[in-house]
């Protein structure tokens, strides 16, 4: 089943692309759109938002659809998406059409996640997930320093241009790849049992753990740029390496986080947490200091993305016969958390705050996320409750 894993894994580094490109090109955005920094920044807002709404409602709404034929139309509407980012003559329409495409984001992940733990024996699910995860932290390696130097080189329309050949790509490569059947098992049930899954313990925290961490990571992340060469002093070409070291420590971290994941879950998840509060406090001390930055956000970026695994591993696992409401709701936390994340770095910077406070705002973040999965996990520890099996 590795073809097919490889197949998930494209299309989840084409929609990586898609949303977090955006960051490396955000000032030559708002140059280009006539607007401020912070107001480009609800672009990265707005597409979390969108990813929020859209993928609980189209994961109801296309339930009985066969799972290969739901991700191709995905990737359809991704592509034409990113052909009307790139035509976008004003900001409100740039905005429309990220708000189109994030709702095939949304619904995207929440499906992948299920089919790829589908082709999968139980002991392989964390790897499985990490690999889906990977699309992520690959577009970090990849895809975001290559639209950014593409956009610095030839524009940021050209970057959406680039995004969109690739989501065709990745289209193409799973029409071939993916088995007809996958994640059929996923297209049976009510939506009462759905429902009824997402009140256990383990999938309200998790899910709480996953708002929180991203509400960390964006308060920074959606800023990263004009952090790296207002505070850290970077030339503007040296920025696009920078955010390569960040996907390479991301890729690490991931690949770590899958196999912790199918070890020990809580405590790995636990330590994980307690890692991103000393990340994030080590970049406050260190970004006006470009090689101790530069080290730094490789950690970072290692530290964050581990901890996805673990987290989407666990909800799945108690979502056990009812997974589509309870999957689509992985990426509405991660982007709920994104969209609060890039409106109080905002807030932030609109109030005279200056960037070098915005990892301040993670670290407290993530204090609170620790917090909560040391809870959740004694809980669990004192119930007798154990996680449901998986429709067969």
């Amino acid at each position: 089943m590795f073809l097919p894993l490889i197949a998930l894994f494209l299309a989840a580094f084409a929609f990586g692309t898609a949303e977090f490109v955006i960051a490396g090109v955000l000032p030559e955005v708002a140059t280009g759109l006539g607007v401020t920094i912070p107001v480009a920044g609800y672009l990265i807002t707005g597409y979390a938002i969108g990813i929020a709404i859209g993928g609980p409602l189209l994961a109801v709404a296309t339930k009985k659809i066969a799972r290969k034929t739901l991700i191709l139309v995905l990737g359809i509407v991704f592509t034409l998406g990113q052909i009307l980012c790139a035509l976008a003559p004003s900001f409100e329409l740039l905005m429309a059409a990220r708000v189109i495409v994030s709702f095939a984001h949304g619904t995207y992940f929440g499906i992948a996640a299920i089919v790829a733990v589908s082709l999968v024996p139980k002991d392989k699910r964390g790897f499985a997930v990490a690999l889906i995860l990977s699309g992520l932290t690959v577009s970090n390696i990849l895809g975001v320093p290559g639209g950014t130097a593409i956009g610095n080189a030839l524009g940021w329309r050209a970057t959406f241009w680039a995004v969109g050949a690739l989501g065709l790509v990745a289209t193409l490569i799973t029409a071939v790849a993916l088995p007809r059947t996958a994640g059929a098992s996923a297209t049976t049930g009510s939506f009462r049992r759905e429902f009824k899954a997402l009140w256990r313990q383990q999938i309200v925290t998790s899910l709480i753990i996953v708002i929180l961490v991203m509400i960390g990571q964006y308060s920074l992340f959606t800023y990263i740029a004009p952090l790296l060469r207002e505070v850290t002093g970077l030339d503007v070409n040296t920025v696009p390496w920078i955010l390569l070291l960040y996907g390479v420590g991301s890729t690490i971290g991931v690949f770590i986080g899958g196999r912790l994941a199918d070890w020990k879950l809580m405590p790995s998840l636990i330590t994980i947490l307690a890692l991103q509060v000393a990340a994030f406090t080590a970049l406050h001390l260190v970004s006006p200091y470009p090689l101790a930055m530069a080290v730094t956000v490789v950690l970072w970026g290692g530290v964050n993305f581990a901890f996805g695994s673990p987290v989407q591993s666990r909800i799945l696992a108690w979502a056990g016969d009812a997974p589509n409401l309870a999957s689509s709701l992985i990426p509405t936390g991660f982007n709920i958390g994104i969209a609060i994340g890039a409106v109080l770095g905002a807030a932030a910077l609109e109030n005279g705050y200056g960037y070098r406070t915005l990892p301040l705002l993670g670290a407290g973040a993530l204090v609170l996320a620790t917090l909560v999965a040391i809870t959740s996990h004694w809980l669990e520890l004192r119930s007798t409750v154990r996680a449901p099996q998986p429709a067969e």
